[in-house]
């Protein structure tokens, strides 16, 4: 197992990149414009709903792919059966996901985004192993399921021993960075692979980049930050996504200039 609970920094974990990742959440090919023009790096598309976004239609997926030239990575999640637990998966459910993994990986996805919890709020590493084999050597991101674990150091651990993991999107608390803020940046002080993984979600303000980047992070999740009214009603607006892009990489410089002075 990954050492993320001793605070260790192996050599696997490869180095920060140099260049930050601004992922964009998008529901709608008329999100696509915005998102290339404002200068995002990669989209994650779903399918939004009342209470948490769902598996995107495959014709959506594919209509992203090919428009944006970007990079894809579409939710694999379906809606909880009545009484199941929200991160909980079954063989039925599993098999029904990695049908609609390959056909996403078929369509133009680049990658996934996945995470599932057993009946003891840990990370459900049998239910991603079994989906991640149905699209073997596909990269994929951890999504903020880790947020309901009761043990998140353990957890942490957990997912980053899992193959292909880039991305772990986390808000550091069920209720998001609002109350997860301080814990989330302190553990990304702690580890490196953690900072290497982390991709700070759910309710992500301007004024937490600068700390995320001085602790290494190099990854940002964004849904309603980029749309007029902070609404998925409204399509993702090109000038708000470079007003992140500005942001991050200014941050990102400003670290890298820091270590540098440093040295």
């Amino acid at each position: 197992m990954s050492d993320v609970a001793a605070g260790g920094h192996p050599g696997s974990a490869g180095p920060l990149p140099v260049r930050g990742l601004l992922e964009v959440a998008v529901t709608h090919p008329r999100d696509v414009p915005g998102c290339v023009e404002g200068g995002a790096d990669r989209l994650a598309v779903v399918a939004p709903g009342a209470s948490y976004a769902t598996a995107p239609e495959p014709a959506l997926v594919s209509a992203v792919a090919r428009s944006s030239g970007l990079p894809v990575r579409a939710l694999l999640r379906l809606p909880p059966a009545d009484g199941a637990a929200p991160y909980a998966a079954d063989p039925a459910s599993l098999d029904q996901l990695a049908d609609l993994a390959r056909e996403y990986v078929a369509l133009g996805a680049e990658g996934v985004v996945l995470g599932f919890l057993d009946a003891d709020l840990e990370v459900d590493v049998w239910a991603c192993r079994r989906l991640l084999a149905a699209v073997p050597g596909t990269p994929w991101t951890f999504h903020r399921a880790i947020d309901d674990t009761l043990d998140p150091v353990r957890s942490w651990g957990r997912v980053v021993d899992l193959p292909g993991v880039t991305s772990v999107r986390s808000g550091g608390s069920p209720q998001g960075l609002a109350h997860g803020y301080e814990d989330l940046l302190a553990l990304a002080r702690r580890s490196l692979e953690v900072a290497r993984l982390l991709m700070p979600a759910g309710g992500l303000s301007a004024e937490h980049v600068p700390w995320f980047a001085r602790e290494g992070v190099r990854q940002l999740h964004l849904g309603t930050q980029v749309r007029p009214g902070a609404s998925y009603r409204s399509y993702v607006d090109a000038g708000y996504v470079r007003s992140w892009r500005r942001l991050l990489d200014d941050a990102v410089d400003r670290d890298q200039r820091t270590d540098w002075a440093g040295t």
